[in-house]
């Protein structure tokens, strides 16, 4: 990514184990009416940005709540929703065996583990043979941002764009670990700067 490159970011619009705080990660959940309408919303504001889009690129998650999502916004910009495309490192962290699970649930089972997780979010591999910490999930993330040569408009998730402001602005791994991320607004990166929308 050159140090000009203009990116606009959604997260997906929200989820029923979004609403719940159930936990997803790489769980495909489909967006709710809420999500939907969340989807609208920023659909209308990118063509109050950019129009039909004529010179950015368009990306997404693979995932069903993100393709929903960027479809949607497509539609708003009135444009095809269905020319864009996926790239998997921009799925969302991967939780492992606590996909699906309630915190408090995992909590009562597992103490010592949500503990652990809490002393260092960044750095916490839940369990699991396919789970992700932060950490790793930021150097996917970076791979894919490394690539990016055009203005760029990409759909992903709350995990990834947490990743986004540690590595843009050089956020601790904690502190970027534990940002909330709405999904009612845009997140522009321009200039190494990140502006929400």
């Amino acid at each position: 990514m050159s140090p000009d490159t203009l990116i606009y970011f959604s997260r997906h619009g929200e989820t029923d184990w979004n609403a719940t705080e159930r936990i997803q990660g790489q769980a495909e959940v489909d967006i709710n009416a809420r999500g939907r309408a969340q989807a609208d919303r920023n659909g209308d504001l990118m063509k109050s940005l950019i129009g039909d889009g004529t010179g950015f690129d368009f990306i997404a998650s693979p995932m069903r709540r993100t393709r929903e999502t960027m479809e949607r916004i497509r539609t708003r910009m009135g444009v095809d929703p269905k020319a864009y495309h996926t790239d998997p490192r921009l799925m969302e962290v991967h939780f492992g065996d606590w996909q699906g699970f309630m915190l408090q649930d995992i909590a009562a089972k597992t103490p010592e583990l949500v503990k652990a997780r809490a002393r260092d979010k960044w750095n916490f591999v839940p369990p699991g043979h396919t789970a992700e910490s932060y950490s790793m999930l930021g150097v996917r993330v970076a791979s894919w941002l490394s690539e990016v040569k055009e203005p760029t408009v990409c759909v992903t998730h709350g995990g990834c764009l947490r990743t986004i402001f540690q590595l843009v602005k050089g956020m601790d791994g904690h502190d970027a670990a534990n940002l909330a991320i709405t999904q009612d607004h845009i997140l522009r990166l321009e200039h190494r700067q990140l502006t929400w929308l």
